[in-house]
Protein backbone atom coordinates (compact mmCIF):
# COMPACT_ATOMS: atom_id res chain seq x y z
CA UNK A 1 0.00 0.00 0.00
CA UNK A 2 1.32 3.44 -0.92
CA UNK A 3 2.40 5.67 1.93
CA UNK A 4 0.36 8.79 2.62
CA UNK A 5 1.78 11.97 1.10
CA UNK A 6 2.76 14.87 3.36
CA UNK A 7 3.40 18.30 1.90
CA UNK A 8 6.24 20.25 3.53
CA UNK A 9 5.73 24.00 3.23
CA UNK A 10 8.97 25.25 1.70
CA UNK A 11 11.28 28.09 2.65
CA UNK A 12 13.06 30.38 0.19
CA UNK A 13 16.86 30.64 0.07
CA UNK A 14 19.41 32.39 -2.11
CA UNK A 15 22.36 30.38 -3.43
CA UNK A 16 25.45 32.56 -3.88
CA UNK A 17 23.23 35.58 -3.19
CA UNK A 18 21.74 35.22 -6.67
CA UNK A 19 19.79 32.06 -7.35
CA UNK A 20 16.46 31.71 -5.51
CA UNK A 21 15.46 28.20 -4.46
CA UNK A 22 12.66 26.72 -2.37
CA UNK A 23 13.45 23.79 -0.15
CA UNK A 24 13.00 21.88 3.09
CA UNK A 25 15.43 20.78 5.77
CA UNK A 26 16.88 17.30 5.48
CA UNK A 27 16.01 16.59 9.13
CA UNK A 28 12.34 17.25 8.38
CA UNK A 29 12.39 15.03 5.29
CA UNK A 30 14.08 12.18 7.16
CA UNK A 31 11.76 12.43 10.17
CA UNK A 32 8.71 12.21 7.91
CA UNK A 33 10.07 9.42 5.71
CA UNK A 34 11.63 7.22 8.39
CA UNK A 35 9.70 7.97 11.58
CA UNK A 36 6.24 9.09 10.45
CA UNK A 37 6.56 6.60 7.53
CA UNK A 38 5.02 8.95 4.98
CA UNK A 39 6.11 10.21 1.57
CA UNK A 40 7.48 13.78 1.94
CA UNK A 41 6.88 16.29 -0.85
CA UNK A 42 8.04 19.91 -0.92
CA UNK A 43 5.26 22.43 -1.53
CA UNK A 44 6.20 25.56 -3.51
CA UNK A 45 5.24 28.94 -2.09
CA UNK A 46 3.89 30.24 -5.41
CA UNK A 47 0.06 30.06 -5.31
CA UNK A 48 0.06 30.10 -9.12
CA UNK A 49 2.13 26.90 -9.12
CA UNK A 50 -0.35 25.01 -6.95
CA UNK A 51 -3.63 26.17 -5.45
CA UNK A 52 -5.19 24.93 -2.22
CA UNK A 53 -7.61 22.55 -3.89
CA UNK A 54 -4.79 20.89 -5.83
CA UNK A 55 -2.54 20.67 -2.77
CA UNK A 56 -5.24 19.24 -0.53
CA UNK A 57 -6.24 16.73 -3.18
CA UNK A 58 -2.62 15.64 -3.66
CA UNK A 59 -1.42 15.56 -0.04
CA UNK A 60 -2.90 13.69 2.91
CA UNK A 61 -1.36 16.03 5.49
CA UNK A 62 0.88 19.08 5.74
CA UNK A 63 3.90 19.94 7.85
CA UNK A 64 4.62 23.62 8.49
CA UNK A 65 8.32 23.73 9.47
CA UNK A 66 10.50 26.34 11.09
CA UNK A 67 12.27 28.98 9.04
CA UNK A 68 14.28 32.20 9.21
CA UNK A 69 11.41 34.63 8.47
CA UNK A 70 8.57 35.50 10.84
CA UNK A 71 4.86 35.92 10.24
CA UNK A 72 4.27 39.53 9.17
CA UNK A 73 2.56 41.38 12.05
CA UNK A 74 -0.12 42.80 9.76
CA UNK A 75 -1.48 39.24 9.66
CA UNK A 76 -2.49 39.71 13.32
CA UNK A 77 -3.31 43.40 13.21
CA UNK A 78 -0.07 44.97 14.42
CA UNK A 79 2.43 47.39 12.93
CA UNK A 80 5.82 46.18 11.68
CA UNK A 81 8.83 47.09 13.85
CA UNK A 82 12.54 46.19 13.59
CA UNK A 83 12.00 43.65 16.39
CA UNK A 84 9.69 41.65 14.11
CA UNK A 85 12.67 40.65 11.93
CA UNK A 86 12.39 39.48 8.34
CA UNK A 87 9.38 38.12 6.47
CA UNK A 88 8.37 35.78 3.65
CA UNK A 89 5.04 37.13 2.46
CA UNK A 90 4.47 34.30 -0.02
CA UNK A 91 4.71 31.81 2.84
CA UNK A 92 2.26 33.91 4.89
CA UNK A 93 -0.22 33.89 2.01
CA UNK A 94 0.07 30.15 1.44
CA UNK A 95 0.43 28.81 4.97
CA UNK A 96 -2.18 30.78 6.88
CA UNK A 97 -5.06 30.11 4.51
CA UNK A 98 -3.99 26.47 4.03
CA UNK A 99 -3.99 25.92 7.79
CA UNK A 100 -7.52 27.27 8.08
CA UNK A 101 -8.73 25.12 5.19
CA UNK A 102 -7.14 21.96 6.63
CA UNK A 103 -8.52 22.57 10.12
CA UNK A 104 -12.03 23.04 8.72
CA UNK A 105 -11.75 19.90 6.60
CA UNK A 106 -10.05 17.73 9.21
CA UNK A 107 -6.92 17.19 7.14
CA UNK A 108 -3.89 16.62 9.41
CA UNK A 109 -1.49 19.50 10.04
CA UNK A 110 1.68 19.63 12.14
CA UNK A 111 3.33 22.96 12.96
CA UNK A 112 6.94 23.26 14.12
CA UNK A 113 8.48 26.51 15.47
CA UNK A 114 7.48 29.09 12.81
CA UNK A 115 4.74 26.65 11.80
CA UNK A 116 3.49 26.60 15.41
CA UNK A 117 3.27 30.39 15.30
CA UNK A 118 1.53 30.27 11.90
CA UNK A 119 -1.15 27.96 13.31
CA UNK A 120 -1.87 30.43 16.10
CA UNK A 121 -2.00 33.42 13.74
CA UNK A 122 -4.11 31.54 11.18
CA UNK A 123 -6.63 30.82 13.93
CA UNK A 124 -6.82 34.45 15.10
CA UNK A 125 -3.95 34.68 17.60
CA UNK A 126 -1.09 37.16 18.01
CA UNK A 127 2.68 36.93 18.63
CA UNK A 128 5.36 38.61 20.70
CA UNK A 129 8.19 39.79 18.41
CA UNK A 130 10.93 38.84 20.91
CA UNK A 131 10.35 36.51 23.86
CA UNK A 132 13.66 37.26 25.58
CA UNK A 133 12.68 40.94 26.02
CA UNK A 134 9.69 40.06 28.22
CA UNK A 135 10.05 40.28 32.02
CA UNK A 136 10.74 36.88 33.55
CA UNK A 137 11.29 35.11 30.25
CA UNK A 138 14.39 33.18 29.25
CA UNK A 139 16.29 33.51 25.97
CA UNK A 140 14.77 30.80 23.76
CA UNK A 141 16.88 31.60 20.71
CA UNK A 142 19.35 29.23 19.07
CA UNK A 143 22.85 29.60 20.57
CA UNK A 144 24.87 31.66 18.05
CA UNK A 145 27.93 29.43 18.26
CA UNK A 146 28.70 25.76 18.56
CA UNK A 147 28.00 22.52 16.73
CA UNK A 148 24.57 21.40 15.60
CA UNK A 149 24.54 19.03 18.56
CA UNK A 150 25.09 21.96 20.89
CA UNK A 151 22.51 24.16 19.17
CA UNK A 152 19.83 21.47 19.17
CA UNK A 153 20.63 20.16 22.66
CA UNK A 154 17.78 19.70 25.13
CA UNK A 155 17.55 22.95 27.10
CA UNK A 156 14.35 23.09 29.11
CA UNK A 157 11.39 21.14 30.35
CA UNK A 158 7.90 21.41 28.88
CA UNK A 159 4.91 20.58 31.07
CA UNK A 160 1.76 19.47 29.23
CA UNK A 161 -1.77 19.10 30.55
CA UNK A 162 -2.53 15.98 32.54
CA UNK A 163 -4.61 13.65 30.37
CA UNK A 164 -4.41 15.97 27.33
CA UNK A 165 -3.49 14.99 23.76
CA UNK A 166 0.23 15.62 24.21
CA UNK A 167 0.26 13.64 27.47
CA UNK A 168 -1.33 10.73 25.60
CA UNK A 169 1.26 10.96 22.82
CA UNK A 170 4.28 11.26 25.14
CA UNK A 171 3.09 9.01 27.95
CA UNK A 172 4.31 11.73 30.35
CA UNK A 173 3.30 15.25 31.29
CA UNK A 174 6.87 16.57 31.60
CA UNK A 175 9.35 16.27 28.73
CA UNK A 176 12.71 17.80 27.80
CA UNK A 177 13.00 19.75 24.55
CA UNK A 178 15.37 21.97 22.60
CA UNK A 179 14.59 25.63 21.96
CA UNK A 180 15.55 27.70 18.91
CA UNK A 181 13.02 30.51 18.54
CA UNK A 182 12.79 34.24 19.09
CA UNK A 183 9.06 34.88 18.80
CA UNK A 184 6.18 33.24 20.64
CA UNK A 185 2.47 33.28 21.31
CA UNK A 186 1.09 36.45 22.88
CA UNK A 187 -2.66 35.83 22.64
CA UNK A 188 -3.91 32.42 21.54
CA UNK A 189 -6.58 32.32 18.86
CA UNK A 190 -10.13 31.68 20.11
CA UNK A 191 -9.87 27.94 19.41
CA UNK A 192 -6.16 27.55 20.12
CA UNK A 193 -5.59 25.48 23.26
CA UNK A 194 -2.19 26.00 24.88
CA UNK A 195 -1.48 22.52 26.20
CA UNK A 196 2.19 22.89 27.19
CA UNK A 197 4.47 25.55 28.69
CA UNK A 198 8.17 26.07 29.32
CA UNK A 199 9.17 26.83 32.95
CA UNK A 200 9.08 30.58 32.21
CA UNK A 201 5.49 30.38 30.98
CA UNK A 202 6.24 30.43 27.25
CA UNK A 203 3.62 28.42 25.29
CA UNK A 204 5.24 25.34 23.74
CA UNK A 205 2.46 22.97 22.63
CA UNK A 206 -0.95 23.74 21.11
CA UNK A 207 -3.90 22.13 19.39
CA UNK A 208 -7.17 23.42 17.94
CA UNK A 209 -10.33 22.88 19.97
CA UNK A 210 -13.08 20.86 18.29
CA UNK A 211 -10.99 20.28 15.15
CA UNK A 212 -12.01 17.10 13.33
CA UNK A 213 -8.39 16.17 12.53
CA UNK A 214 -4.82 16.19 13.87
CA UNK A 215 -3.67 19.72 14.79
CA UNK A 216 -0.86 19.20 17.32
CA UNK A 217 1.92 21.79 16.94
CA UNK A 218 5.05 22.52 18.97
CA UNK A 219 7.37 25.49 19.44
CA UNK A 220 10.54 23.36 19.62
CA UNK A 221 12.24 21.32 16.86
CA UNK A 222 11.31 17.62 17.19
CA UNK A 223 12.93 16.78 13.83
CA UNK A 224 16.32 16.73 15.59
CA UNK A 225 17.13 13.08 16.43
CA UNK A 226 13.50 12.22 15.65
CA UNK A 227 14.25 8.50 15.26
CA UNK A 228 15.72 8.12 18.74
CA UNK A 229 14.39 10.97 20.89
CA UNK A 230 11.64 9.68 23.23
CA UNK A 231 9.59 12.86 22.75
CA UNK A 232 10.10 13.44 19.03
CA UNK A 233 9.53 9.89 17.84
CA UNK A 234 5.98 9.43 19.21
CA UNK A 235 5.03 12.90 17.96
CA UNK A 236 6.02 12.10 14.37
CA UNK A 237 4.49 8.62 14.66
CA UNK A 238 1.19 10.13 15.80
CA UNK A 239 1.21 12.54 12.86
CA UNK A 240 1.98 9.67 10.47
CA UNK A 241 -0.90 7.64 11.90
CA UNK A 242 -3.26 10.60 11.43
CA UNK A 243 -2.16 10.93 7.79
CA UNK A 244 -2.71 7.20 7.24
CA UNK A 245 -6.20 7.48 8.71
CA UNK A 246 -6.93 10.42 6.43
CA UNK A 247 -5.59 8.60 3.36
CA UNK A 248 -7.62 5.49 4.19
CA UNK A 249 -10.77 7.57 4.57
CA UNK A 250 -10.11 9.32 1.26
CA UNK A 251 -9.67 5.95 -0.45
CA UNK A 252 -12.93 4.68 1.00
CA UNK A 253 -14.75 7.77 -0.26
CA UNK A 254 -13.16 7.41 -3.69
CA UNK A 255 -14.14 3.77 -3.82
Amino acid sequence: MARPVVGIISNSHLINDQYLVQGAGTMIVEALAHVADVLPMIVPLDPQAANHDELMATCDGFLFPGGRPNVHPEEYGEEETPAHGTFERDRDRLALSLIRACVARGQPIFGICLGFQEVNVAMGGTLYPEIRDLPGRENHRMPPDGTLEEKFALRHEVTVSEGGPFHRVFGANKVMTNTLHGQGIKDPGPRVIIDGHAPDGTPEAIYIADAPGFTLSVQWHPEWNAATDPVSRPLFEAFGDACRDWAAGSMRKAG
